[in-house]
């Protein structure tokens, strides 16, 4: 194994630490592992926006708090949840009085201590309520879910609800958005490669150099099939197949696409999978209204490509527009 870490033990705290003094506009506390808005946070009256997982993808979720996207952010320890004293820390840290969302990617470690987190903030006064992303039409059950995995889509729900946030919207407006946003939106996966957990120390999974995992999950999960390496095309076109059976498009439809690298494909590799994305709608006469390239959902260091898309409405492209400043994330005034 190589790693640019100290030990295993250390990495997540020393990668806070890391946060810290890159972002001094962000509140990192080590203690609770906790990402924040830096002073001041939140105006008064403001929806706050929550989310969390296991470390290992990011930017998510850490580099996506800040205007226009997320309140606070929960930091588990490599590929796993964090607890719920960390994400009641981070709900009353960032409640302004409005409410809280807490936006959980379908994992079940993520869905259990989320909710009891929930629970507890009630108890302390705070309304909170949750969004579940389930966005990964690769497979229905899998080895960390009931019912389809979190992915992609993630990044979709913190931009547009934290803008519509970020505009004073009301918990209830929030928390439809964000449904909204989840329910339009499916991503498919596919891995090159096994990713390497630095406590591990080894591949967490054997994959032949001439084969490719069809589905993947962000953890290293299994996806539908083993298969034979293929041209970006031809693995595009997988992709694309899955998404369209589960969430039909028509001509005309406008979406937003995100073609996200697992964290260690080059960014040239990435747009040629976008160009094979972009060629495949044209054909069918689907709009690509908006897009990212890049790594936003990552995997350590994996190598592969996920593939999301967002059936998006007029409401939903103006706050993708809008205004974000995230490490993450940022464009706009």
């Amino acid at each position: 194994m190589k790693k640019l870490i100290n030990s295993p033990e250390t990495v997540l705290d020393d990668a806070l630490a890391g946060i810290a003094a890159a972002h001094p506009e962000l509140s990192v506390d080590r203690a609770n592992k906790v990402i924040s808005r830096g002073a001041g946070g939140g105006r008064p009256g403001k929806v706050a926006l929550v989310s969390g997982g296991g470390s290992g993808h990011e930017p998510l979720h850490g580099g996506f708090v800040g205007p226009g996207m997320l309140d606070a952010a929960c930091a588990g320890e490599v590929f796993t949840s964090p607890v719920p004293g960390q994400m009641l820390a981070a709900a009353k840290a960032v409640d302004t009085g409005a409410g809280v969302v807490f936006i959980v990617k379908n994992y079940t470690g993520d869905v259990l201590n989320f909710e009891m987190a929930a629970e507890l903030a009630v108890e302390e006064g705070v309304s909170v309520e949750t969004v579940l992303v389930d966005d990964d039409v690769a497979v229905q059950d899998s080895t960390w879910t009931a019912g389809r995995r979190g992915t992609g889509a993630t990044v979709f729900v913190e931009k547009i609800a934290g803008a519509l946030a970020e505009q004073g919207a009301d918990l209830a407006t929030v928390v439809k958005a964000a449904r909204d946003v989840n329910a339009a939106s499916r991503s498919f996966a596919v891995a090159l490669t096994a990713c390497t957990t630095p406590a591990a120390g080894k591949p967490g999974f054997d994959l032949p150099e001439d084969e490719i995992e069809i589905g993947v999950g962000i953890h290293g999960e299994p996806g539908r099939r083993r298969d034979k390496l293929r041209t970006a095309k031809e693995i595009v076109a997988t992709a694309l197949d899955a998404i369209l059976a589960d969430q039909p498009l028509a001509a005309g439809d406008r979406t937003i696409v995100m073609v996200n690298g697992l964290g260690a494909t080059p960014l040239l590799e990435l747009y040629v999978v976008f160009h094979e994305v972009a060629a495949a709608f044209a054909e069918r006469g689907i709009v690509i209204a908006r897009s990212l390239v890049g790594n936003y959902v990552t995997s350590l260091d994996m190598a592969g490509v996920s593939v999301t898309v967002c059936r998006a409405d007029s409401d939903m492209l103006s706050l993708w527009d809008a205004p974000v400043d995230t490490p993450g994330l940022r464009w706009g005034a």
